[in-house]
Order: structure tokens, then C-alpha cells, then sequence
């Protein structure tokens, strides 16, 4: 009458073992895959066809972090930068195929529907966001989108995230192929510098609520890095205009509205 009980806690045993086996196993995969925390609603918009997403409102350090060594001097004083109205963002840059279906045609240097559209002008880019029934974002609004949620130079390794000079073979990618920010927002610190609504002038120390940057201006404000820009570029604080740099032909962009 024994044998038949030790074999079924052999039995039993063995499913123990199995089971914290393949826990173990979760636990390691977990562990070597980033977390990117749950994403907000989206929704498409009928004109241009594309995804967006919704951006709560909040209060962050706009700027340079402090434990940043790369920071240009255009990304300082860091400040902090309050938010109080919820908006959309588009998920990915404007692909060549959402501005030809809304522009007409298609500027582009580098063919593709799903590419993002570069050599846009910022005239061109404010046009598309009005056609659609959107404007482009802020300076402001685009950072804390950027950042989702985080404080550093980056939401995670940059070959995770971005394209840029190393990685990028001197073109632009397929959008949404490198891992989302924890907002689900793609391609925000490289594939295509993005513009912005402000005009382009230094920062100041002071708090700040829904900032639009300064009221004139000589340069508009560009954002994120590209294919074109080194590591140093790529980089959630980094600014730039349209008076410096590779200019048009780096610059793309993506809507937003309240």
C-alpha cells in the first residue's frame, strides 16, 4: 500500500518542479525586456488617417536633467513647465502617404508610404496640421510628450529608440519600429527632427504655465533628432532651428490639438 503514495509524491514533486521552472523562466524574460507602462487612448483621425494619442496633463522639468553631460546650452536654465489642458499628439511623425493624401504631393528626398515626410518646411508643416483640423504642438507640449513620464536624456538605450547617424545608414526608417515611449509614442528623439509651434529664443528660470515660447521670433523651433544627427542630438532636451544644422531636409513633424 506504500508504493502506490510514494509514487504519486514522486508525482507530485515533479509538477513542482516543473512549475517553479517555468516561473523562473518568466521571471528572467521579464526581466530582460523593457517595460513600457500601459498606453493611453488613441484614436485616428478620418483626414490624414493617422493614429493619436492622449496626453494627460501634468508637471515636469523642461530643459537639461541634471545628471546630463551632453546638454547644449539652448537647453538651459532647466525649468519647471506646467501643463493644464489634456491633448492629442500623433502616434508616429507624418508619413509620406498621410501628407500626399492630404497635401497632394509628397516632398521627400527618401521614397516610401510609411517613411516619415522630411525636406518639409515649417510653412508646410502648420498647413498640413490646419488641414486636418490639428496645429503643431508646442515646444513644450512635444518635450513632455517626449519624455513620457521620465526625467532623463532618455526613456531608454537609444538603439531601442531612435534612428540617428549610427544606426540609420543615412536614411529615414519605417516609423513605429523601435519601442514606443511609456505615452505609446514612437519615434520622437530620432528618424526626423520635428517642428514645433514656437518661435525660437532662449529659455528662462522662471515656472511656466502652457508656455508658447516667445511672441517674434527669426527661427522656429525643431525638435528631436534625425538619420542625420550624431548620439549628442538625440536626446529628449535637444533643440534646435531652422536657421542651423541640415534645415529642411531633416525635419518633419506631427500634429496635435486639444
Amino acid at each position: 500500500m506504500a508504493r502506490p503514495r510514494c509514487a504519486h509524491w514522486i508525482w507530485k514533486q515533479g509538477w513542482l518542479l516543473i512549475l517553479a521552472v517555468l516561473i523562473a523562466a518568466f521571471a528572467l524574460r521579464g526581466a530582460e525586456t523593457p517595460r513600457v507602462a500601459a498606453h493611453g487612448r488613441t484614436k485616428v483621425n478620418r483626414v490624414d488617417g493617422l493614429t493619436y494619442v492622449w496626453i494627460s496633463p501634468g508637471t515636469f522639468r523642461m530643459g537639461c536633467p541634471p545628471d546630463d553631460s551632453e546638454c547644449f546650452d539652448n537647453e538651459k536654465p532647466a525649468h519647471t513647465v506646467t501643463l493644464t489642458r489634456r491633448f492629442w499628439i500623433g502616434q508616429t511623425p507624418v508619413t509620406q502617404e498621410a501628407y500626399s493624401k492630404v497635401m497632394g504631393s509628397s516632398p521627400s528626398a527618401y521614397h516610401g508610404a510609411q517613411l516619415p515626410v522630411e525636406e518639409v518646411t515649417w510653412d508646410d508643416a502648420k498647413a498640413y496640421c490646419e488641414r486636418v483640423k490639428m496645429r503643431l504642438p508646442t515646444e513644450a507640449e512635444w518635450e513632455y510628450a517626449a519624455r513620457g513620464g521620465t526625467a532623463g536624456a532618455r526613456y531608454a538605450p537609444i538603439e531601442h529608440i531612435a534612428w540617428y547617424n549610427a544606426n540609420a545608414a543615412s536614411a529615414t526608417h519605417v516609423v513605429a519600429q523601435k519601442q514606443p515611449n511609456a505615452f505609446g509614442v514612437y519615434d520622437m528623439l530620432g528618424n526626423v527632427r520635428e517642428w514645433v509651434a514656437d518661435w525660437y529664443g532662449p529659455y528662462d528660470a522662471a515656472d511656466a504655465v502652457d508656455p508658447k515660447g516667445p511672441r517674434t521670433g527669426q527661427f522656429r523651433v525643431g525638435r528631436g533628432g534625425s538619420w542625420y544627427d550624431s548620439a549628442q542630438i538625440a536626446r529628449v532636451s535637444s533643440r534646435g532651428n531652422n536657421g542651423a544644422g541640415c534645415g529642411p531636409a531633416c525635419h518633419g513633424f506631427r500634429c496635435a490639438a486639444n
